[in-house]
């Protein structure tokens, strides 16, 4: 539990746990909502929770819709907004199961007759209510995983309605978390449950209902979950109060602003806490707080003193850490990472590297700002999550060990996994699937999105190119704590602020790297003292990457208007190398001529 907080009582609500009337004892919930109202014996779980066998998780694959995010929004979802959102859970951990219960603030933005949401359909629906009417069982309907809902009356652009949604079942179960993702249900190693959850590819539908699409954002939600005492629910946000109740269980209430939607997670085991608080040098004090399992405290310490590196790092390249009025936040889980908002997951297993860092948590953080307050308007361009967050990681090890060769060992690393199979943004239209191997690109949106950051550090200078990151991270280049809100954007917005900042035309750049999956090849020939350079590139448009050499030890930038360039040299044999710091990501091809 975090620092000075106490357990406290938070005011009454109209809305239940279950799916009984109101009665019984009360669990703790939202301070706008008021008290959650629990039917006595409407759910067993104080018998559940002691039962030491789970049910087993039927072999049911995902329903088609269900297994993929950010399908088109083509339907009510498209002019619906979530201005506020409560959801409260029940975690099962003997069956397998949750009961959850969501209120949700629904906001036209055009004209709306219904409204849908995402959800798996293995949940069943027990209770649809819409300004305040209970709807009968044939009045909604989710066969394929869009729950269609009804109005009575029509919401006009700008106007408001508040919708309950109850669900219950066993969720589906991860493959392979992260990448498959799901609900991980694991043993600490003292015998407690330790609970995941994991969904950035499948999507939030796999456990409440949501708009599962990268443009929609929550701006406020209040999570209580409820588990079984002796557990602890890491969340999103802040902590606002835990409760012991009456049932053998107690009850976590976080807050948390602007959540994307796959960021949205339960973290829950037998976690201590380790806790640190961190002064910003823009003048604001961070809470660092590490979740960790017993035994494990002096890793987590030893993170948590790490961590204070990252921010000193972030907060001097781009600007101030994205959610300070909230937290940093890690649990340990039992798969080995995502970033979820606030609460990333750290599965690493404490490893230190002979680099001096650990490389997951390192990549997870760097997720708070590149993810979380920066996210991809849809996921076709996910690079500018994974592949600028994979940049962060050598260029903190250049920054951490002032030796810009570590940066340039990493590069090499990175360079020898990328696939070029096909384009690092899929057209619009398409869904890319991650988890494709022959195709590559869920490979290539890390280590080839990284190489392009990193040539277009050598394009246009690093002090241009860190300040047009500011303000596609930001949405303004000044950001300061208390005043951030996250953005969504695509590759075009990454290269109009560029151009604006550069006042070039890089439309050639941007064409030859993200729309095509063929690499620009690099031509140079010999002929006595000329020496002729072309670029060759599937684009339409020439690509006109500047190329260094050096001649004899001296270095020389080439210009290649028009993709070439043709130059002397002192003398027939003078010795060259051509792109000798590896600054530009190209197809390799060997040199030729006299």
């Amino acid at each position: 539990m975090m620092a000075g907080m106490t357990a406290r009582a938070i005011a009454r609500a109209d809305f239940t746990l279950g799916d009984a009337p109101p009665s019984g004892y009360a669990c703790r919930m939202i301070e706008k909502f008021s008290k959650i109202r629990l039917a006595a014996g409407a759910i067993a779980f104080a018998a559940a929770f002691v039962s030491t066998t789970a049910l087993a998780q039927p072999a049911q694959p995902l329903a088609p819709r269900t297994a993929e995010s950010d399908l088109p929004l083509d339907d009510a979802r498209a002019n619906m907004e979530l201005p506020q959102v409560a959801l409260a859970f029940r975690v099962d951990p003997a069956n397998r199961s949750i009961s959850g219960q969501g209120r949700y603030t629904v906001q036209a933005s055009e004209a709306l007759d219904a409204i849908a949401f995402d959800l798996d359909p293995r949940f069943a629906v027990t209770l649809v209510r819409v300004a305040g009417r209970v709807l009968g069982i044939g009045e909604y309907a989710n066969p394929d995983g869009l729950l269609r809902i009804p109005l009575d009356e029509n919401l006009a652009a700008g106007e408001s309605v508040e919708v309950d949604i109850h669900w219950r079942g066993q969720p589906h179960v991860a493959l392979n978390p992260p990448w498959e993702g799901g609900f991980v249900w694991s043993t600490a190693p003292g015998g407690e449950p330790w609970i995941a959850t994991a969904v950035q590819g499948e999507g939030c539908d796999l456990f409440w209902p949501c708009i599962d699409h990268s443009s929609k954002r929550i701006d406020r939600l209040d999570m209580s979950v409820i588990v079984p005492n002796g557990l602890v629910a890491a969340g999103n946000g802040a902590l606002v109060g835990t409760t012991a109740n009456e049932d053998g269980t107690t009850s976590y209430h976080w807050r948390a602003r602007d959540p994307s939607n796959y960021g949205v997670t339960l973290q829950i085991g037998p976690y201590d806490v380790v806790e640190r608080d961190y002064e910003s040098q823009f003048g604001n004090t961070i809470a660092i707080r590490f979740w960790h399992l017993p035994g494990n405290k002096a890793g987590a310490r030893r993170l948590v003193a790490e961590m204070e590196t990252y921010l000193d790092f972030f907060e001097s390249k781009f600007g101030p850490y994205p959610f300070s009025d909230e937290k940093v936040g890690v649990a340990e889980t039992p798969h080995l990472g995502m970033e979820h908002q606030t609460i990333n997951a750290y599965g690493n297993e404490y490893r230190e590297s002979e680099l001096g860092y650990d490389w997951l948590l390192n990549h997870e953080f760097a997720h708070e700002w590149f993810a979380n307050q920066l996210t991809h308007q849809s996921v076709n361009h996910m690079w500018l999550h994974e592949g600028i967050a994979q940049w962060m990681q050598p260029l903190y090890l250049g920054w951490l060990h002032e030796d810009e060769g570590v940066y340039d060992a990493e590069m090499a690393r990175f360079r020898r996994q990328i696939r070029n199979r096909v384009p690092l943004v899929a057209p619009e239209g398409t869904l890319p699937d991650y988890n494709d191997r022959s195709a590559g690109w869920g490979t290539d949106i890390y280590y080839k999105g990284a190489w392009v950051m990193h040539s277009l550090r050598y394009l246009v200078g690093e002090e241009v190119l860190f300040d047009a990151m500011t303000r596609l991270t930001y949405g303004t280049d000044d950001p300061q704590p208390g005043n951030i809100r996250p953005v969504n954007r695509t590759t075009d917005d990454f290269r109009v602020i560029l151009e604006e900042m550069t006042g070039d035309d890089l439309g050639w750049f941007f064409d030859a790297y993200f729309y095509q999956a063929e690499l620009p090849r690099l031509t140079v020939l010999r002929d006595g003292y000329d020496l002729t350079l072309k670029w060759d590139s599937p684009a339409e448009a020439a690509f006109e990457m500047p190329v260094e050499i050096i001649v004899d030890g001296e270095v020389r930038r080439i210009e290649m208007e028009n993709g070439s360039a043709h130059t002397y040299l002192p003398r027939p044999d003078a010795q060259l190398s051509v792109d000798p710091y590896m600054r530009v990501l190209k197809e390799e091809l060997p040199q030729s001529g006299a």
